[in-house]
């Protein structure tokens, strides 16, 4: 490989593992940030929400930005917005501001992760897999080493220090950025603005975002002092309505934010994205929940708590090539079972777990779902290939993405509303029933070897 292709890469891959990087460092710095504002664990649970509820919708929106605008512009734009949001984020007035400017952040890193690959596969000419492997490994290796990296910076300096550790890395990226990636064509910006309006959807997107945050802020304050508050049950039924309301809205589109129409025109692949949703929701709700009862319930330090959860990352990137070679040789099917029951085995890990447990049976834990997160990541993304015709497969991979993003907000979600407010060990024994239930019921399910749809 040339040594321009070189530096295009690690200029790329310092901006693409930004957004991994944030999603994951926080999980060891959600104890320090609830006790800084004095926040019960529901409220602080939005340091998470805000992030991947804003991935998931920007990143499809900034990839129909770089047709228009230009990937490079795109790119540069996108560290400049991290740059400005990760500096300004610890001068917290208040957690709103907080929450605010982990959006800013979010569409920030958002940004480069649209554009980046695709600015690999129109520059990188040879090895072209090699590159776009090696990128690859820049998204999963950011949100493996996150946690260890998020305890080693909040052990020393305090939570702040997981915002002003991307400055000088945003300032890097954007310098290597500019030097290195190529210009593009230029366009009349005032004629892209408008018609990038035009394309966007951008009512079905406030729709689903007006959705979603109304539904979750009526279920996660539902209940108070042990009372249910009628205000907030009018809240999830406005969730639940703008929510149904877009789903009418999107089916009736030519340009829907989400073509639900590809669900009911192959169910193959609606049950692919299900299942993959409630995986995520699994392997999630173990990534932001362990390092909380680590360190509220076992009085582990910020540190050690991301030394242990270095386990999963580390177990999840070892398994992810074998993963590659299982698929190759036996189809998704089996991988997928198995999966499933790792991760049967470390919820009930989870259910059974005592404060004074040992470290190893965390480790076990640890170690379960990290390999079966590495097995979900290739074997369902082959599970998609083999159910999804080609022509709707580029749509059927961007709603794929989504679906991650979901199950990571919902695992957030039921974490939040099985400790109501305060994290404690017998609401973690609760929520690893509940996961044992999930990862038992995608157990019994499976999926089935499918075969490639024919053209209709």
């Amino acid at each position: 490989m040339q040594i321009r292709s070189r530096w295009l890469m690690i200029s790329i891959g310092l901006g693409i593992m930004l957004n991994p990087l944030n999603s994951s460092m926080v999980a060891v710095a959600i104890p320090g940030i609830q006790q800084a504002f004095g926040l019960d664990y529901t409220t602080v649970s939005w340091i998470i929400f805000s992030f991947y509820i804003s991935s998931a919708v920007a990143q499809p929106v900034m990839g129909k930005a770089s047709d228009l605008f230009g990937r490079r512009r795109i790119f540069l734009a996108g560290l400049v917005v991290a740059f400005i949001a990760s500096l300004l984020a610890p001068l917290y007035p208040s957690f709103g501001w907080l929450i605010a400017l982990r959006i800013v952040q979010s569409i920030g890193t958002s940004m480069m992760v649209a554009v980046g690959m695709a600015i690999a596969r129109v520059h990188i000419v040879e090895k072209q897999s090699a590159a776009l492997a090696i990128l690859s490994i820049f998204l999963s290796g950011a949100g493996a080493i996150g946690p260890f990296f998020g305890g080693l910076l909040t052990s020393s300096w305090g939570w702040e220090a997981i915002f002003f550790v991307n400055v000088p890395v945003a300032l890097l990226g954007f310098i290597l950025a500019w030097k290195n990636i190529p210009e593009e064509r230029s366009t009349d910006s005032a004629s892209s603005l408008r018609e990038w309006l035009s394309r966007i959807d951008l009512p079905g997107i406030l729709l689903f975002t007006a959705g979603l945050v109304t539904l979750f802020v009526g279920l996660l304050s539902i209940e108070k002092d042990g009372r249910i508050e009628m205000a907030k049950i009018v809240l999830v039924g406005i969730g639940l309505l703008l929510l149904l309301i877009f789903a009418v809205y999107e089916l009736r589109i030519s340009t829907p934010f989400i073509p639900l129409r590809l669900f009911l025109r192959y169910p193959a692949i609606t049950r692919v994205n299900m299942e993959f949703m409630l995986a995520n929701l699994l392997f999630y709700a173990v990534f932001f929940g362990l390092p909380s009862y680590l360190q509220q319930i076992r009085g582990i330090n910020e540190l050690h708590t991301g030394i242990l959860m270095l386990n999963l990352g580390l177990c999840s990137l070892a398994v992810s090539p074998l993963a590659g070679i299982w698929v190759g040789r036996h189809g998704a099917a089996p991988i997928l079972r198995t999966s499933a029951l790792m991760m049967v085995f470390g919820s009930a890990g989870m259910a059974v777990l005592q404060p004074d447990s040992g470290l190893a049976t965390i480790l076990l834990i640890l170690a379960a779902f990290g390999l079966a997160n590495g097995l979900n990541g290739v074997a369902m993304q082959a599970a998609l290939f083999a159910v999804a015709p080609k022509e709707v497969i580029g749509v059927a991979s961007g709603l794929f993405n989504a679906f991650r993003y979901l199950g990571t907000v919902f695992s957030s979600l039921l974490t939040g509303l099985v400790m109501s407010g305060s994290f404690n060990s017998g609401g973690f024994r609760v929520l690893g029933i509940l996961l044992f239930s999930i990862a038992l019921l995608l157990t019994i399910l499976g999926l089935p070897k499918h075969k490639s749809i024919e053209h209709p």
